[in-house]
């Protein structure tokens, strides 16, 4: 049984990835967790002047919780009915972060999965603050990124976005290979040049392990010349291959810590389409030994 944690605040995005999350597994026992969390606001003057006290604002954003995930699950049992899906509700006067966090270790949770705003028409992303908040923050968990009214359910051909430049263990790469033999679905293991060049010795061996890792499921490298921009060359790719997910390990996503996101991944997630799985960096908890190609001394992990 896999057990799959729902935040939710009760949006279409929210829905949108109930949606997908439900479809997606529908051939599997599932337990999934609803989650809404909820903070009274400050009682301001006004509120005072009337006479309404912080406890009542507190009971009264509690019930409204409680409310919508009731709701929310009434609106879930209308769409859908399998047998093979279990639900629990839960609401929580919590940080959502920090309760996403209590949950995955109260309830064992394998999978987060989050709704988010996707492309607009203008071509521009809107990308909610709190999908990014929870991408950067849950490190321990895989967290799937579902675009609004994204439709198909499932993935079919993952792309795995590298640099090739770290080296991974088979542990973090253990998600691609689940979701992968779960769909029936191929991997496409994907690295983006500014121009075609020969890869490095150190490149070499990265990518041998991760097709290593990779063997018991339908994989294949596609090594890709940047054309117009990154952000063109990535959907090109994804458009003529048909690929309706894209996953990154965490540490990628450094440039939103630093809030300078110009490398290709990150112009690549703020203009994404289609769902986006991002993978804990769990090297640093693997044995390490010392390797060294050509001058270039990596740490091994496994």
């Amino acid at each position: 049984m896999k057990n799959i944690l729902l935040p939710t605040d009760f949006s279409e995005n929210a829905w949108s990835a109930v949606q997908y999350a439900i479809e997606s597994y529908k051939n599997e026992t599932c337990f999934f967790y609803l989650l809404n969390t909820y903070t009274p606001t400050i009682v301001n003057a006004r509120f005072m002047a009337s006479g309404i006290r912080q406890d009542q604002l507190g009971d009264a954003a509690q019930r409204d919780s409680k409310i919508g995930l009731q709701k929310m699950l009434q609106r879930i049992r209308k769409t859908f009915n399998n047998k093979n899906h279990s639900f629990r509700t839960v609401s929580s006067f919590s940080l959502l972060v920090d309760e996403i966090q209590e949950a995955i270790e109260k309830y064992q949770i394998e999978l987060v999965i989050i709704g988010s705003q996707g492309v607009s028409g203008s071509g521009g992303t809107c990308m909610g603050s709190n999908t990014l908040r929870i991408i950067k923050s849950i490190k321990n968990r895989p967290v799937l990124s579902v675009p609004r009214h994204y439709l198909l359910a499932g993935p079919k051909r993952i792309a795995f976005m590298t640099d090739l430049n770290r080296l991974y263990s088979s542990l973090e790469l253990y998600p691609i290979i689940d979701m992968a033999r779960t769909f029936n679905t191929s991997v496409y293991i994907v690295h983006l040049q500014d121009e075609i060049v020969p890869l490095s010795e150190l490149q070499k061996y990265i990518l041998g392990m991760l097709k290593s890792y990779l063997k018991q499921v339908d994989h294949s490298v596609h090594i890709l010349g940047k054309t117009v921009s990154d952000v063109g060359t990535f959907e090109a790719f994804q458009k003529k291959m048909d690929i309706n997910l894209m996953v990154l390990v965490n540490n990628q996503l450094g440039c939103f810590e630093k809030g300078t996101c110009t490398s290709w991944n990150g112009e690549a997630i703020f203009h994404l389409k289609i769902p986006l799985l991002v993978l804990p960096e769990l090297v640093t908890n693997a044995p390490t030994t010392s390797l060294k190609l050509g001058g270039n001394t990596a740490v091994l992990n496994d």
